[in-house]
């Protein structure tokens, strides 16, 4: 009898794989369900990035198998991205590799630095491939609590407590993600203090950091960041293309030779003229961004407060990024009693916090990637 692997054991089908199938139902049976569930930007990317695709790939050459490591004006384009918005030195030849999307890159991160049986340390709560991708690989997950009474930040004296011995790796996501604190020069340093205490790889996960955020951070403009470091970073959020899967990985070249290594043994080089669209794309104008990333944002953030407070639940003002989260209120048993009830009976849809685990239990997820039409709607649907 043929079976599976045994790491299949270790995960599930991904949560919104399942939700939005079940909602996909539901809107063919007639429900008309506004999700307000998942980040997939509503928007479409700057005008010149489209023309960019659509003019090479009239191109006979266009169409052929791509380097692994991208084109030259694409790691030049990523780089002087990282100088203008970071101030962040990267040379564009062995210091950035292009990424089929971020969660390809938290996969070969993975193989190429973990051996069965490391450790690796995951927030919680957190995205959950981190968690998944550790268990394919066969490593041990130690998680570490993120909590709203410190910022939703690590705690350092409670990490240092830890046994470390056999720790790897360890995953962050500054600006958060569910949670939508923000990053702070304070807290890449002392990221970056503790993996090199511990001979740990601290890996950032950046694609947040353009979202209602007037100053980007990067984890690699630390000082001495490159030894112990590596970030991830994506056009998908803060450039309106997620369908694209076009990101990156940054840090000293031997770290992104052992990535390529992998890389190179799983897929293949991108299309050309999504690369040459995606440097137009690094070269957005600052009044793009101001209105693509922060004035559109913040009238629908607006109206996703209204929404939190409609359904009883508080929010931290200062949040970042293309979500709101909030505390859900006593009534309710968990978050996922209370995202069931606004599905099938408001016919809204937002993301129970126990997705990102047990520490998001009391808190709900609404995406601002809709329309305010959308939001409108949505807000007095629960109203009503």
């Amino acid at each position: 009898m043929i079976t599976p692997a045994n790491r299949l054991n270790t995960v599930t089908e991904y949560y919104f794989s399942t939700k939005l199938r079940e909602i996909a139902q539901l809107n063919a049976e007639g429900w008309d369900i506004i999700s307000l569930g998942v980040g997939s930007p509503d928007m479409p990317p700057s005008e010149e990035t489209i023309q960019a695709l659509c003019d090479d790939a009239k191109c006979l050459d266009a169409h052929g198998y791509q380097s692994y490591v991208g084109i030259p004006e694409l790691r030049q384009s990523f780089a002087k991205f990282y100088k203008k918005w970071y101030d962040v030195e990267l040379n564009p030849t062995n210091e950035i590799q292009p990424l089929i999307g971020s969660k390809e890159g938290i996969m070969h991160i993975s193989l190429a630095f973990l051996n069965v049986g490391d450790k690796v340390l995951v927030p919680n709560p957190g995205y959950p491939t981190y968690s998944s991708v550790s268990r394919l690989v066969q490593a041990e997950i130690i998680p570490y609590e993120l909590d709203e009474n410190n910022g939703w930040m690590p705690d350092f004296d409670v990490l240092e407590q830890m046994d470390l011995s056999k720790v790897k790796l360890m995953w962050v996501n500054y600006p958060n993600m569910p949670t939508g604190a923000n990053a702070t020069k304070e807290l890449f340093e002392r990221l970056v203090a503790f993996g090199k205490k511990h001979n740990i790889l601290i890996v950032n996960d950046n694609p947040y950091s353009f979202i209602l955020n007037k100053k980007p951070l990067s984890l690699l403009s630390v000082e001495g960041a490159k030894d112990v470091c590596l970030e991830m970073n994506s056009l998908s959020k803060s450039h309106n293309m997620p369908g694209w899967r076009m990101a990156m990985v940054a840090g000293n070249s031997q770290f992104i030779q052992w990535i390529l290594k992998v890389k190179s043994n799983m897929d293949s080089g991108m299309f050309r003229p999504m690369q040459k669209a995606a440097v137009v794309a690094l070269n957005n104008s600052d009044e793009w961004h101001e209105q693509a990333n922060y004035e559109t944002y913040r009238r629908r953030r607006d109206l996703a407060g209204q929404i939190m407070k409609a359904i009883g639940c508080t929010f931290d003002e200062s949040q970042v990024g293309m979500f709101l989260w909030g505390k859900i209120p006593n009534e309710y048993a968990d978050a996922g009693e209370l995202s069931d009830k606004l599905l099938y009976e408001k016919r809204v849809f937002l993301t129970p916090g126990f997705v990102f685990g047990d520490k998001g239990q009391r808190y709900i997820r609404l995406s601002l990637c809709a329309k305010e039409e959308k939001l409108q709607e949505a807000l007095n649907r629960i109203l009503k």
